[in-house]
């Protein structure tokens, strides 16, 4: 496993998507485990599509969408970026919070602290001594989840996968739009981990497929948990499998892990508010690494506050805000760099990109108030692209029949 896929097991190895999964409990393992793969197939799709756009691109996600949206665009997706990302650092601490205080009772702000610390530090590591310790982390990680796995799904007998509806009640095409959405949230993301790297298609592939295999695990073990044992809470579930001290360290590192990478692509988000070519670099110097991440720092201080001062246990509006905003972004992208083959960055603002993002961003949330089989994304995405390509070939048609009349009267 590469250097990257390694990260992208890091970002799947996810109390949120525990949690996520878990959620779906009303759906039964059976149907639930139908909606967990559909919807990261789908997901895994978005994500190599999004990270083809920037690795052709040569540019991370952020600045690759000013190709469709216009510089001031990509400022605009760059901005909701990183407030997803701070949403996202203040939701992974909260979580992991809670569950570790169930486990180790230190106190639901200390923990928070001790999180965000921990971040922070692995944030300043710098690339090679990140690099070696996450090889061991994520040993450790894999070693505990599986042990995780066999315990949960032991206890798998005639009678006990019923579902017993104790949470929310979902319908397939909601449970569908969540299995979807955890994939989605990464797609600002993912080419700023693969733009650079010496084969960047073949290294998006297996970060992308990397991800979908570890997300997917997670959402099963959260569905299994929810459904087996009818607990949705992780320190219970970890206590329950008698993972004591072995779930501390999968709450708190597989929270850590994950938001480095929100961290790291806040700095990219941050950066592509700044139109320069000469981004500064890690390098092995503190101070030095200080200024590179000083955006990433940043994020996670206001994320960690967050989560001390706020209740964030339900993150299901966040998901389907997440899924509202860029659901739509990567369907202009898709069929402007795919269908139309358009790419003029150096225009401010793309007038027929931002019109048929806000007609898509209107458009999800108008379907949110219905229930679809397929869920709110699918069809969304694919009237977005409709509206992008019927715009895109109407305003060429208007532009060259005007250059048109121009020349004749010359």
């Amino acid at each position: 496993m590469s250097r990257i896929s390694l990260i992208w097991f890091g970002a799947a190895i996810s109390i949120a998507e525990i949690l996520t999964g878990a959620s779906l409990e009303s759906l039964g393992l059976i149907r639930g485990l139908v909606v967990i793969v559909l919807g990261h197939l789908i997901g895994f799709l978005l994500l190599v599509l999004a990270g083809i756009i920037g690795v052709k691109n040569r540019e991370g996600s952020m600045r690759s969408s000013a190709r469709s949206f216009g510089i001031y665009g990509s400022f605009f997706f760059a901005a909701l970026n990183i407030v997803q990302l701070i949403g996202w650092q203040g939701i992974m601490i909260f979580d992991a919070s809670l569950s570790a205080q169930g486990i180790l009772k230190l106190g639901h702000t200390w923990w928070c602290l001790i999180i965000g610390i921990l971040t922070i530090a692995w944030i300043m590591l710098g690339i090679k001594n990140r690099d070696r310790l996450n090889i061991i982390v994520m040993a450790l990680l894999l070693l505990l989840t599986i042990i995780l796995s066999f315990i949960i799904f032991s206890g798998v007998k005639s009678g006990e996968t019923a579902s017993q509806g104790a949470g929310e009640i979902l319908s397939f095409g909601q449970g569908l739009e969540l299995s979807i959405a955890m994939p989605i949230s990464w797609i600002p993301m993912i080419a700023d981990y693969t733009y650079k790297a010496k084969k960047p298609v073949k290294t998006t592939f297996s970060a992308c497929l990397t991800y979908t295999l570890a997300s997917s695990w997670m959402y099963i073990i959260g569905l299994g948990a929810a459904v087996i044992t009818h607990e949705t809470r992780i320190d219970q579930i970890m206590l329950k499998a008698g993972l004591g001290v072995a779930g501390l360290f999968i709450i708190v590192f597989s929270c850590v892990t994950t938001n480095f990478i929100d961290a790291f692509s806040c700095n990219q988000s941050t950066f592509a508010l700044f139109p320069k070519d000469n981004l500064p670099q890690e390098s092995e110097g503190i101070l030095h690494n200080i200024e590179v991440n000083l955006p990433g720092i940043i994020d996670t201080v206001i994320g960690t506050a967050g989560a001390i001062l706020f209740p964030m246990e339900n993150i299901t509006e966040f998901l389907y805000f997440i899924g509202s905003v860029f659901a739509p972004m990567i369907s202009v992208q898709i069929a402007d760099h795919f269908i139309v083959k358009h790419g003029k960055k150096e225009v401010k603002i793309d007038a027929v990109a931002s019109t048929a993002w806000i007609l898509g961003f209107i458009i999800y949330r108008i379907l949110m108030k219905h229930d679809f089989l397929v869920g709110y994304t699918i069809p969304n995405m694919i009237i977005t692209i409709i509206i992008t390509v019927v715009l895109r070939k109407l305003t060429d048609k208007v532009f060259f029949t005007d250059l048109g009349l121009r020349k004749n009267r010359i």
